[in-house]
């Protein structure tokens, strides 16, 4: 039986991967999976977003999904680990479940020359210490500087991105994180949601500072997956259709969607057994 790429957010924000991944990867089939009604999973408790998480991914297996990618940090930082260790064994051992945080700690190195590196992420990423942890595994030589941005999902969740308000909180945590550590010469944005700030993230940012976005990076670490597992592969359908679906409103969903996949989409509303 072959099934579509499942790829989840707990809202809008795993759009601006997916939007990267379809243009990487344009022949396969998708359904797009938004946990709006419970976003954000920012502030949530490891525990909650895990059972959270979890249950979404359940729900992509029952859709015929072969491969899950969570294109959120939070269910990333939170809960991948678990649901690949113990859940996945025991309720699909032939199924997969990735993350966006490997992906881009894995090519951070060939980015900076100072060895200081910085990570603008929700409070639960930060928590999570998983950016610290994954680029200690493939650069131990690498420091990383940690800076929360709480107000940075609001902002763009409520389309204030090109907003004067966007420019304080950009500005304020931009420079809390260069006062901790000057030599910072690449920055990781953790969160799916930052691209849409991306433009006022450069503006504030020294230029000869490299700043990373996710939706490139995961892409071309799938593409590369793929290829190195080719029965999985091959278990994907290809017929290029976009599935959309949220566990809030659809007509909301279909508004604030088109910021932050590029395009107009049209999703079902879903109900999950809480």
């Amino acid at each position: 039986m072959q099934g579509p790429i499942g790829v989840f957010d707990s809202g809008y924000g795993g759009l601006t991967v997916l939007k990267e991944i379809v243009a990487k990867l344009p022949a396969y089939d998708y359904i797009y999976l938004g946990d709006n009604a419970r976003a954000p999973y920012g502030n949530r408790s490891f525990e909650t977003v895990y059972q959270y998480t979890l249950q979404c991914v359940e729900w992509f297996f029952k859709q015929g999904c072969p491969l899950v990618v969570l294109a959120c940090n939070t269910a990333s930082a939170k809960a991948l680990r678990t649901i690949q260790q113990n859940d996945l064994p025991r309720i699909a051992p032939d199924k997969r479940v990735l993350g966006v945080i490997r992906p881009t700690t894995e090519i951070v190195g060939k980015y900076s020359k100072s060895r200081k590196v910085g990570v603008l992420a929700t409070n639960g990423t930060v928590q999570s210490q998983s950016y610290v942890i994954e680029i200690e595994k493939f650069y131990p030589d690498i420091a990383v500087v940690q800076e929360a941005c709480p107000m940075w999902v609001p902002l763009v969740e409520n389309k204030e991105y090109d907003g004067h308000g966007a420019d304080y909180f950009i500005k304020k945590h931009i420079h809390q994180l260069l006062q901790k550590e000057p030599r910072i010469d690449t920055i990781l944005l953790g969160c799916t949601h930052y691209p849409l700030l991306l433009k006022k993230i450069v503006e504030y940012t020294p230029v000869d500072i490299t700043i990373l976005t996710q939706g490139e990076i995961v892409a071309n670490s799938l593409e590369d997956y793929l290829q190195r597992h080719p029965h999985l592969e091959q278990s994907l359908l290809k017929n290029g259709v976009r599935d959309f679906y949220t566990t809030d409103s659809a007509e909301d969903f279909n508004a604030q969607a088109k910021a932050f996949f590029g395009q107009l989409v049209a999703s079902t509303h879903i109900d999950l057994d809480c």
